[in-house]
C-alpha cells in the first residue's frame, strides 16, 4: 500500500507539473487479478481497485492501518465500475452489476472480490475509519432516482447520484456516490467549492478518449491536472475541486472528515478566482 502525504498550500504553488500530479493524482489504480490500494493523509481515507480475473481476491490486512484486519476499525464503501461481479462478505454472496455500490460496516473480517460469467468486475473503493458499525448495505443503480440539477447554458446540467449518505445508507463517516451528465454539459462543481470540515476524492471514470481538466489549489493560486479514464484526484480540504472535460464522463466522490451534510459547503465566487 502506498502512502501519500500532502504539501502546504505554499508548497503546493512550488511544484512543477510532473511533482502535482505525483502529490494528488493516481494512475494505474486497476490492475487485473490483483488488489491496488493508497493510504492518504486525507482524513485517513484509503482508496483502492480490485479486479477479479480469476481467483477471488481477498481483501488484504495492511500493516498501515495498525489492525489485526482492514475493517477492523474501519468501513468501506464499493461501486462496479465495470462488469458483472460478486463481493462475498463472510459468508454472504452479493452480487454487483454496473454502478451497483455496496456498503460494508466496521467488523467485517472476510471480504472478498469475484468477476462474474460473461463480464469483468471492476471495483472502485473508499475506506474511511469508523468508530461504530453499521449494517452491510447493497445500493442498485436502477433504485437510484435524481433529478437534474444546473444549468444547461452553462454546459453543467448533471445528475448527483447520492449512495452512501444520511438518508440512504447509513455509514459512520463516509459519504459517496457518483455524478453523471447530460449530453452537451462537461462541466461539474461549478462554481466551485471547499469544505474544510471534509477532505475528498474524485475516480474519474466512463471518460474514453477524451480528457478532463480538473482545477484544484487556493482560489487565487488555482493549478490544473489533466485526467484521463479511471484516474483519481485527491482533494485537500483548503482546495478548490472542479473541472471540465472534452467529452462525457462520470466521477465517484468520496467524502470523510467532521460532518456528512453533502450542502455543507463554502462557495467560491468566480469573482475571486485566479
Amino acid at each position: 500500500m502506498k502512502l501519500h502525504y500532502f504539501p502546504s498550500p505554499e508548497a503546493t504553488n512550488t511544484l512543477s507539473t510532473a511533482e502535482l500530479r505525483s502529490r494528488f493524482l493516481i494512475s494505474g489504480l486497476f490492475q487485473p487479478g490483483a488488489i491496488t490500494a493508497h493510504y492518504t493523509d486525507l482524513d485517513r481515507m484509503i482508496t483502492g481497485a480490485a479486479v477479479p480475473t480469476g481467483a477471488p481476491l481477498a481483501l488484504p490486512d495492511a500493516k498501515e492501518t495498525g489492525t489485526a484486519y482492514f475493517l477492523e476499525r474501519r468501513e468501506i464503501g464499493i461501486l462496479n465500475v465495470g462488469g458483472p461481479g460478486k463481493i462475498r462478505v463472510g459468508g454472504t454472496l452479493h452480487e454487483l452489476g454496473t454502478l451497483d455500490c455496496l456498503y460494508i460496516g466496521r467488523g467485517e473480517k472476510d471480504v472478498s472480490f469475484e468477476t462474474a460469467a460473461g463480464g469483468q468486475a471492476q471495483f472502485f473503493f473508499i475506506s474511511t475509519p469508523a468508530h461504530t458499525k453499521h449494517p452491510t448495505a447493497v445500493v442498485r443503480r436502477a433504485d437510484v432516482r435524481t433529478d437534474p440539477i444546473g444549468d444547461p447554458a452553462k454546459a453543467n446540467r448533471r445528475r448527483i447520484n447520492k449512495l452512501i449518505h444520511p438518508d440512504g445508507v447509513k455509514s459512520c463517516q463516509l459519504v459517496m456516490g457518483f455524478t453523471e451528465f447530460e449530453p452537451g454539459s462537461v462541466w461539474n462543481t461549478m462554481p466551485p467549492h471547499t469544505h474544510s470540515r471534509r477532505t475528498e476524492i474524485y475516480l474519474y471514470f466512463d471518460v474514453a478518449d477524451n480528457v478532463v481538466f480538473h482545477f484544484m489549489g487556493e482560489p487565487a493560486a488555482t493549478r490544473h491536472l489533466v485526467v484521463r479514464d479511471r484516474e483519481v484526484i485527491l482533494s485537500p480540504a483548503w482546495s478548490i475541486h472542479c473541472g471540465a472535460g472534452t467529452g462525457a464522463y462520470r466521477f465517484v466522490w468520496a467524502m470523510g472528515g467532521d460532518n456528512q451534510v453533502f450542502s455543507d459547503m463554502d462557495a467560491v465566487s468566480l469573482a475571486t478566482l485566479q
